[in-house]
């Protein structure tokens, strides 16, 4: 594992392989460059893969700089592209990944992405009265509020919970029976440090990209899980009616992580995708 200095001293550790136009993927809260480990067979035969853990994330310590933000982890990103001299570079974001790639569209532009994928997000996390495409559609300021207070008490469970108890039976299900996964995500999060990853949940829920997205004049992939523990298909209309040239993909029967659902389709659909990236790249 190799790693980069963030501009205000941050040490970002990051994971390089294949060979090939760069392809960054960015992964969701509390998660890591681990996320992104099914699909490289596929990606790197052709592609230059940078896997980061973002600050904060994959069980390093935070190395100084400052914490988690959505904006710090946007300029992080243009840190990397700096670092490794990147330029018309297809990024995938997860979750927080996406956010954080529509945070740094909003700061920098688009004039180093040759295209964006996007996995399961909704631009704005929080509803209201005049916003009900956030999480589950009613994860208003008093829940979430209340949700910071389970982190606050117990990080691992509140993270289990904020999954758990939302739109898909399945993982209620799952999660009240304790099932062995459920397990071993709640030891995974207990190993975690959970101050930087409060602030950065905070950050997350304060962000609204929805003025963003109509700014977006690459290609995007949109891909969302019709089985999503936050989000329904409205979500991901909203947001594809938003993005002048994306390509919606919804995985039946997935949830809040449809690419580790439907790897084979997501690395075809993926791969396909950046072809034609590719080509106007040329």
């Amino acid at each position: 594992m190799s790693h980069f200095f963030a501009d205000d001293g941050a040490r970002i550790h990051i994971h390089i392989s294949g060979d090939g136009p760069p392809v960054v993927m960015l992964h969701g809260w509390t998660s890591s460059h681990q996320e992104w480990f099914p699909f490289l067979a596929a990606l790197q035969p052709k592609h230059r893969v940078y896997r980061w853990d973002a600050r904060g994330h994959g069980g390093h310590p935070l190395y100084g700089g400052t914490p988690p933000t959505a904006q710090r982890m946007a300029r992080d990103l243009q840190n990397l592209l700096d670092h490794y001299a990147l330029d018309r570079v297809v990024v995938v974001g997860h979750s927080m990944g996406a956010l954080t790639l529509w945070q740094y569209i909003r700061d920098f532009g688009t004039d180093r992405l040759a295209g964006v994928c996007i996995i399961d997000q909704s631009p704005r996390l929080l509803t209201d009265a005049d916003w009900k495409h956030g999480i589950y559609g009613d994860f208003d300021a008093a829940q979430a509020e209340r949700l910071e207070s389970w982190l606050r008490e117990d990080f691992a469970e509140g993270v289990l919970k904020l999954t758990a108890l939302g739109l898909n039976a399945r993982a209620r299900e799952k999660y009240l029976q304790n099932a062995p996964g459920w397990q071993r995500s709640r030891m995974a999060l207990q190993a975690q440090n959970p101050g930087p990853l409060i602030e950065c949940w905070a950050s997350l829920t304060a962000a609204d990209y929805r003025d963003v997205l109509q700014h977006i004049d690459v290609p995007a992939m949109l891909v969302y899980g019709g089985e999503s523990n936050f989000y329904r298909g409205e979500t991901a209309r909203y947001v594809a009616s938003r993005i002048p040239d994306a390509v919606l993909h919804i995985y039946e029967g997935a949830d809040h992580s449809p690419h580790q659902w439907q790897r084979e389709r997501f690395a075809r659909e993926l791969l396909a995708f950046i072809e034609r990236t590719d080509l106007a790249r040329t």
